[in-house]
């Protein structure tokens, strides 16, 4: 089977972990270009060293390339509170030994789409600053990108009552990507929250004997926990692994061609996602919405991917 040309652009955190590792997968039907760092759950360097240590966690041979340290215009926002001082709280990984590209990853991007001969499809799980600002300088790449299936947004906010964190974060680069016209696949909080790993599910996902099944269980069990204390949910939505099932297994996902417009200017909705379920702007759809999940079989596949990971091989 050939395989499909993405670049995960990232902020690990705990649902980026998971994403990576669903992408990484033997059951994966993904190839991995590189893996290129944002500004998000917490500061850019940390952001990059936890991707550094998942590659080496994995033995994943990819380049990793640390990208914009903050927003376009607006100062920046990190996320302690949920993922932690590292960005990845929970599992103790070693310092790695492999290091980051010397290349910025806006450059990365654009490079690698500009050169590639099939399409490549991007995949952004934090903010969208590093998609933003290479659509900006290099428009003409807008060709050869397949498909931004993103982790971001919603009918309703996790960071404000309207806004989610990814797209709160940097509303401006989200606005450069939706108005972009590049096919848009987005999971928002209205699927993601389908997806919680609460105490049975963590329990199910624990039980492959390797020591990735062990990693997500660790992270799992922090987010959980931070979940619980800050919203009172009983487990935590595993955010962006919406993006990297969607990409191995479509039909998992119930999914509706909408307009989404990103608000940048409200006192009270700045950073909203508005998505016309309805159809009554009249506005012309350029979103692939995830409205809703197979939830016993996303958890059932992600078991069987996590068996995948033989410590032995």
């Amino acid at each position: 089977m050939e395989k499909r040309k993405v670049i995960l652009d990232c902020d690990p955190g705990h649902d980026d972990a998971i994403s990576i590792i669903i992408a990484a997968s033997e059951r994966s039907t993904l190839d991995i270009a590189g893996i290129t760092t944002v500004a998000g759950n917490v500061e850019v360097g940390k952001n990059t060293v936890n991707a550094l240590k998942i590659c080496e966690l994995l033995k994943l041979d990819v380049p990793v390339h640390q990208g914009a340290a903050g927003p376009m215009v607006k100062p920046s926002e990190i996320a302690t509170e949920i993922h932690g001082s590292t960005g990845m709280d929970g599992p103790e990984l070693p310092e790695p030994d492999k290091t980051k590209e010397e290349q910025h990853a806006v450059d990365f991007i654009i490079k690698t789409v500009r050169s590639s001969k099939e399409k490549v499809t991007l995949v952004p799980t934090g903010p969208l600053t590093n998609i933003a600002l290479a659509l900006i300088k290099a428009p003409d790449i807008k060709d050869n990108i397949e498909e931004i299936v993103l982790m971001g947004g919603g009918t309703f906010g996790n960071w404000t009552p309207a806004a989610e964190f990814n797209i709160y974060v940097d509303a401006e680069a989200a606005k450069v990507v939706y108005e972009s016209g590049v096919p848009l696949a987005m999971f928002g909080l209205d699927v993601t929250h389908q997806v919680i790993a609460d105490k049975e599910i963590q329990k199910r996902l624990s039980s492959p004997d390797n020591e990735i099944a062990v990693f997500v269980s660790e992270l799992l069990e922090f987010f959980g926990r931070a979940y619980k204390d800050h919203f009172g949910i009983e487990g935590g939505p595993i955010h962006d692994a919406c993006t990297t099932m969607y990409l191995l297994e479509p039909d998992l996902f119930d999914m509706k061609h909408v307009n989404v417009s990103i608000e940048t200017k409200g006192e009270f909705t700045y950073g909203m996602t508005a998505v016309d379920l309805l159809e009554t702007t009249g506005l012309e759809p350029n979103t692939m919405f995830a409205r809703s999940v197979d939830q016993e079989k996303f958890w059932d596949l992600f078991e069987e991917i996590l068996v995948t990971y033989n410590e032995d091989e």
